[in-house]
């Protein structure tokens, strides 16, 4: 059986003032949409595309209510959120897009998140 992988994810400008939540099979391609603003909307015309919290989860289901839920929490319990995984609130799509050299100068292993589990997933 083919295993699924979502993610919902949250998103700031640069300052930290704007907040987005969103959720996507595939969190590096999405970055990258939202970086190189390829898509119209929120993000593009508020400049929204730092990277400063995600979950990993199989249940499409499971990961689109848990988007909704964080989506209706007031800002300082999303800040919360956010301080969990990342207390200095740096980009955390930066450690993919450069990629590591190993000892013998090649570029063999590429950096990866490190993913935590959903709330969702935790209650099953």
């Amino acid at each position: 059986m083919k295993d699924y992988n979502f993610y919902v994810y949250i998103l700031t400008n640069w300052n930290d003032e704007v907040m987005y939540i969103g959720m996507t099979n595939n969190l590096e391609r999405r970055l990258y949409e939202h970086k190189n603003k390829l898509v119209e909307g929120f993000t593009k015309k508020y400049n929204v595309n730092k990277l400063v919290y995600y979950e990993h989860g199989t249940d499409v289901h499971a990961v689109i209510a848990r988007e909704k839920e964080i989506k209706k929490w007031r800002r300082e319990k999303k800040n919360n959120l956010v301080i969990t995984m990342n207390p200095t609130w740096k980009d955390l799509s930066l450690e993919w897009e450069a990629p590591k050299i190993s000892p013998e100068g090649r570029n063999d292993k590429l950096a990866t998140p490190v993913i935590s589990t959903s709330a969702s997933e935790e209650k099953s």
